[in-house]
């Protein structure tokens, strides 16, 4: 263990597994004390793996109730928020514009957009009590470039980016930093639930002709949360193997 963020606290969500998963991994080896957050039950074993310094919660970001009681647990457990990584998140069904599920887009900018903003609006007041924090958002190349069949899950994640921006320019004079990030193809149970087709064709298409691994976006989480990024806020930082360069 470095301690590159050792004394915070942090809350992750969407932690049951993938990208959110690696990420608690990451904080507890580098000295956080980290509340895994996910609906899935997944992030209990997680949390028993790894021990006393972190703890498992169930939460549905969406719903403002459950994302209160998950930061919550963080100052009652750990005594205070330094970090939040609004991690958790959804596709929806692949399906073109005008033949689009309205419950389904409902769905998806309520987990992807909605948890966003929920986990903001009520980190924030207690990042500003603790002297300040870090928030790192998971975006997407999606919120760059177009990906047919997927109008919700662009729409959910170019808010991401822009609440990314607007919360930064609010509150970068007051210790809180706000910064995104915008995974491309990434080894996850997203992933592997896609038409090995549609997977194939990214794969192509991106540079260096392979999928990212959850570990490379820890990475990137690590460095956003640490005060090794100290002067770096309202940042969208892609990750993407260079698909979006072409």
């Amino acid at each position: 263990m470095t301690g590159r963020l050792a004394g915070k606290v942090a809350v992750v969500t969407g932690a049951g597994g993938g990208m959110g998963a690696a990420i608690v991994e990451r904080f507890v080896a580098e000295g956080a004390s980290v509340v895994a957050a996910d609906v899935s039950g997944r992030q209990v074993e997680l949390a028993g793996r790894l021990g006393a310094r972190c703890v498992a919660v169930e939460a549905d970001v969406s719903r403002a109730g459950d994302v209160q009681s998950m930061l919550e647990t963080a100052r009652s457990r750990f005594g205070a928020l330094h970090v939040l990584c609004n991690n958790a998140g959804i596709q929806g069904p692949l399906q073109q514009t005008a033949d689009y599920d309205e419950g389904a887009y409902e769905r998806v900018m309520a987990v992807n957009a909605r948890g966003v903003f929920l986990g903001m609006k009520y980190a924030i007041p207690m990042m500003l009590e603790a002297g300040g924090g870090s928030i790192v958002n998971t975006a997407s190349m999606a919120s760059q470039v177009a990906f047919p069949q997927l109008v919700a899950y662009c729409a959910s994640k170019g808010a991401v980016l822009m609440m990314t921006k607007t919360a930064a320019v609010e509150y970068a004079d007051r210790g809180i930093r706000v910064n995104c990030f915008c995974p491309g193809s990434i080894r996850t149970g997203m992933l592997d639930g896609m038409p090995k087709e549609y997977v194939d064709l990214v794969i192509q298409a991106n540079p260096v002709k392979r999928v990212g691994q959850p570990q490379e976006i820890a990475d990137l989480a690590l460095f956003l949360a640490s005060d090794e990024s100290s002067f770096i806020t309202g940042t969208a930082i892609t990750i993407d193997g260079g698909y979006t360069a072409l």
